[in-house]
This record gives structure tokens, C-alpha cells and sequence, in this order.
């Protein structure tokens, strides 16, 4: 329904926005110089040790995001997208040889008893790498997951790796971008509305594309096995008639729920700024600011 797609996107919107305030109001200008500090201190090999920790999370099934945006804020848009985009990469690649010649049997039992994962077992073997590019544009299965699940399918090595890492930008860029404009934030420095405006017209420019390109392939998906997208249910089954719009109108009604939530907290924290900052810091250890002396 067009009404439900607006909202959506306004949703989508809101959360950006939500975003960039909350981002301007936490302590990242201290938690970012510390990392920094420590990054630093490895001279030429930090970018090396941040891809190295990012790679062992992934294989731990730790959520990279964090790590993501911390690439943003530390190294900026561009570096911050090709240190995530190696590291995201070769977990990938590391997982698919750890689950095709050392778990192979654990994992395939995994899959044997959830009817997606089989699903996407048989479509992988007909279509090959072209389902390994549309699983990781689309959220359908979690990516740590994947990593996993195509070392015990019939695809190659090669082409499941070049898929994963194309198909895996788009995602990439957004968080990094994200961390990015965090680093911006906590600079201090001067910046005019209409820059930062602009930056969150980027933004959730950004979240539009990648959730729309995510929608595509989940659509795509369901054409090629029975993991549906909005218009199923979680088992992979046909909805009834009238479950499409119930369960898309009730997605929609919670993120609109979740990015309202999101602005009126962003809204009060930038109201209360020195007291959130200063209830972060005691909440994360940090030594007391320094205040600058009188004149």
C-alpha cells in the first residue's frame, strides 16, 4: 500500500535524524579520542588489527556494526568502507573454508532441521552465487549465519566470496557513513545547519537505498524458494488472504512506534546534554573531563 511505503520512509527518515542528534550528544569525542589514542599506538598496523578483530568477531558470530561504525568514526567514510569491506570479506571467506572442510557435518545438521536455511540449500545449488548475492543484500538470514551456510552448498569458493563482498557494500557503506558522521559530531567543530542538513539528507538518502535494494532481494528470494518476504510468515508458508496487509501494516506501525520513540529521546538528551554526557561517562568509567581555566 502506497500509505504504508510513506510511512515507512518517514520512519526511516526519523530514525536518521535521531541518529545524528543522539550521536552528537553521547561522549563519542572520548570514547573516539581513546580508541584513536590506542590505534595510534599501533602506527601502521592499526587499521590491520581493527580488520584482525572484526574478522575473529564475525567468525564468533559477534554483530559487526559496532565495529563498523567504530570504522567510520576512527578512519572516516572511505578507508573506514575498504578496512570493513576487506575484513567483512574474509571472515566470509574463512567461515565458508571452516564450514566446508572442518564443521561440514555440524553444520549441514543445522540447516537439516530449519526449512529456510533448506530452502535456501536447494535455490543456492540450482542458481548458485546469484542467491548468495540477493541473501546478502537482504536481511532474510543473519550474515554471520551465511558465513557459514555456503561452505556446506554446492557453490564455489570464488564465486560466493566475489558475490559476498559486492553484494555486502551497499550495508557497509551505510554504517560506515554513519560512524563517520558520528566522528563529525564529536569533533566540536564548527559546523552550519546547512551542513549538517545536507548530511542528514546523505544519510537517510543512504538507509532509503539500502533498505529498498534489501526489499528487491527479499522479493527475489521468495520467487526463487520459500522464504517469503512481508507477504508470508516466519515459516515460510503463504499467508491467508488477508495476513499480507495485517503483518505489513503491523511492521510499519512498530517502526513508526520505534522512530518516534527515537526523536523524542534524541530531543530530550539534546535538551539535557550535560547531564546525559555526564551520566555516560560515570556509566563507562571515564575520568572526569577537563574544564578550561578561567581567564
Amino acid at each position: 500500500m502506497p500509505t504504508l511505503t510513506v510511512v515507512r520512509g518517514l520512519s526511516l527518515a526519523g530514525i536518521a535524524i535521531a541518529a545524528i542528534l543522539l550521536l552528537r550528544v553521547l561522549p563519542l569525542d572520548r570514547l573516539i579520542g581513546i580508541a584513536q589514542v590506542w590505534i595510534d599506538g599501533l602506527g601502521a598496523i592499526g587499521p590491520v588489527a581493527l580488520g584482525v578483530i572484526y574478522v575473529v568477531a564475525a567468525l564468533l558470530f559477534v554483530p559487526g556494526s559496532l565495529l563498523t561504525l567504530a570504522a567510520g568514526a576512527i578512519y572516516g567514510l572511505v578507508l573506514g568502507t575498504i578496512i570493513v569491506s576487506i575484513a567483512a570479506t574474509t571472515s566470509a571467506a574463512l567461515a565458508f573454508l571452516i564450514a566446508r572442510y572442518a564443521a561440514r557435518d555440524r553444520v549441514r545438521r543445522v540447516v537439516a532441521q530449519s526449512p529456510r536455511l533448506a530452502a535456501v540449500d536447494r535455490a543456492i545449488g540450482a542458481e548458485g552465487w546469484k542467491i548468495v548475492a540477493l541473501l546478502r543484500l537482504s536481511p532474510a538470514v543473519p550474515f554471520n549465519l551465511q558465513n557459514y551456510l555456503y561452505g556446506v552448498t554446492a557453490v564455489r569458493f570464488w564465486p560466493a566470496v566475489g558475490a559476498s563482498w559486492l553484494a555486502m557494500l551497499p550495508g557497509t557503506f551505510m554504517f560506515v557513513y554513519l560512524g563517520s558522521i558520528g566522528r563529525t559530531a564529536a569533533s566540536g567543530a564548527a559546523t552550519t545547519p546547512v551542513e549538517w542538513a545536507l548530511r542528514a539528507i546523505g544519510l537517510a538518502a543512504t538507509v532509503a537505498v539500502t533498505v529498498y535494494v534489501a526489499r528487491l532481494a527479499r522479493r527475489a528470494i521468495a520467487e526463487r524458494t520459500s522464504i517469503e518476504d512481508d507477504a508470508g510468515d516466519d515459516a515460510g508458508r503463504p499467508a491467508s488472504a488477508g495476513a499480507p496487509q495485517g503483518a505489513g501494516a503491523a511492521r510499519t506501525l512498530v517502526l513508526a512506534a520505534c522512530a518516534a520513540s527515537l526523536l523524542a529521546l534524541a530531543i530530550w538528551a539534546l535538551v539535557h546534554e550535560r547531564e546525559v554526557r555526564g551520566t555516560v561517562e560515570r556509566l563507562l568509567g571515564l575520568p572526569p573531563a577537563a574544564t578550561a581555566a578561567p581567564s
